[in-house]
């Protein structure tokens, strides 16, 4: 049994939500919608690690402070199985039978997209903890608030250093998840390499749920690329990757996005790991000084590492960070209100743990620069940008 007084939800099958019996009297529900099961699992456990973390530590501390008043923090878990219609009904019923006062996003664009709208329909601020693509925040939403910057923030800077790094880098191929999220910044990557003068020789989509690249695989192969760009979620780019190496698909770079950034995903592949690029939102070896209840980011990193005996990656940092950011708003408006919470998210200038995160006029984050990585010896390397750098850009070829 947990220390902290909290309602922890979760849906066990279709239907059926479960409570723990501990009820605090006063307290602040947040409904989260999540990809228990289904392709997308281990993400949504990450998630559920990083909103858990943050809710113990508010909650051992006597919980969010509301004017006079101190809330316990509830999760309401429910699982959408890794289908977006799921979590549109699941995200209604949340808010209309649960009567949550905010809600977590559930996991990438596409499904973030669809739910906003359900939060906007019943003006309930949504905080994304995993969206980055501009189509989901092009829809004039007054409600909708991303913790991630626009997928261009990755494609810009790792097209950059190719470009300085690898002069005689000239044919880029692209395969991209055929996915709101990933095939944005595919579309994100295709701009940035024409921008600097690279010619895209391939540049194909695959379906959700694809069990064998081989085919498209061996026609990226025959484009003859220089660099290899290809977008997915971590299970995709296992697989992806364990094939090209067994077909023997070359060139001087391969990035791929998001998988890398992932321990489980450099253990999967092995050696095939070695020098591949990558770009997330956070990794464990910043450090920012914040004003949330972990203190700064090494602050938060030894947490979870006692708590999970992991250290976080992004999706992970992901969910305790739309935890701090929304305790943030509540503790400055003195009020879980949503109007004047709204009001708070819109000021912005919330120094957190993750970075600092202030909001755009369509809601995306806008103020810091996510780091490139490449994995080097089986490590996370952080490349760029020079001042947070942990290693060096190494132009070796990728076989």
């Amino acid at each position: 049994m947990k220390s902290y007084r909290s309602v922890v939800a979760v849906l066990l099958a279709a239907g059926s939500l479960v409570v723990s019996p501990a009820i605090a009297q006063d307290s602040l529900r947040i409904g989260a919608p999540l990809p228990l099961t289904g392709a997308l699992a281990p993400e949504g456990a990450k998630l559920k690690q990083g909103y858990e973390l943050w809710q113990e530590k508010v909650n051992a501390g006597g919980g969010v402070k509301a004017g006079d008043k101190k809330l316990k923090v509830e999760l309401l878990y429910y699982d959408y199985q890794s289908t977006t219609p799921k979590a549109v009904q699941l995200a209604e019923k949340l808010i209309s039978d649960d009567k949550v006062d905010f809600l977590f996003s559930p996991f990438g664009s596409g499904a973030t997209k669809a739910v906003s709208a359900v939060a906007e329909k019943y003006g309930v601020p949504l905080l994304a903890s995993s969206a980055s693509s501009a189509e989901v925040f092009d829809q004039g939403y007054k409600n909708l608030f991303g913790l991630y910057t626009d997928n261009s923030t990755l494609s810009e800077p790792i097209a950059e250093l190719i470009k300085g790094k690898l002069p005689n880098v000239k044919r880029v191929a692209i395969l991209a998840r055929n996915d709101l999220y990933p095939l944005s910044l595919a579309n994100e990557f295709e701009k940035s390499v024409k921008k600097r003068g690279f010619e895209v020789v391939y540049f194909e989509k695959y379906p959700i749920g694809t069990l064998d690249h081989s085919s498209a695989l061996t026609q990226l192969r025959a484009a003859k690329p220089d660099w290899v760009i290809v977008t997915g979620y971590i299970n995709d780019l296992i697989l992806v990757r364990k094939q090209a190496g067994e077909l023997k698909v070359g060139g001087q770079v391969y990035t791929m996005i998001n998988g890398p950034a992932y321990k489980e995903w450099i253990d999967a592949v092995g050696p095939l790991a070695e020098n591949v690029t990558t770009a997330s939102w956070f990794h464990p070896v910043l450090n920012y000084k914040s004003e949330d209840v972990f203190g700064s980011t090494q602050a938060f990193v030894s947490q979870f590492k006692e708590k999970y005996g992991v250290e976080p990656d992004f999706t992970q940092a992901s969910g305790a960070a739309v935890g701090v950011i929304l305790q943030l708003a509540i503790e400055r408006a003195g009020s879980r209100d949503r109007n004047a919470v709204r009001e708070q998210l819109l000021k912005g200038g919330f120094k957190t743990f993750f970075a600092p995160i202030s909001f755009g006029p369509t809601g995306m984050a806008n103020s810091y620069v996510p780091p490139v990585f490449q994995i080097q010896q089986g490590q996370v390397k952080v490349v760029f940008p020079a001042d947070i750098a942990t290693g060096e850009f190494r132009a070796a070829p990728v076989n």
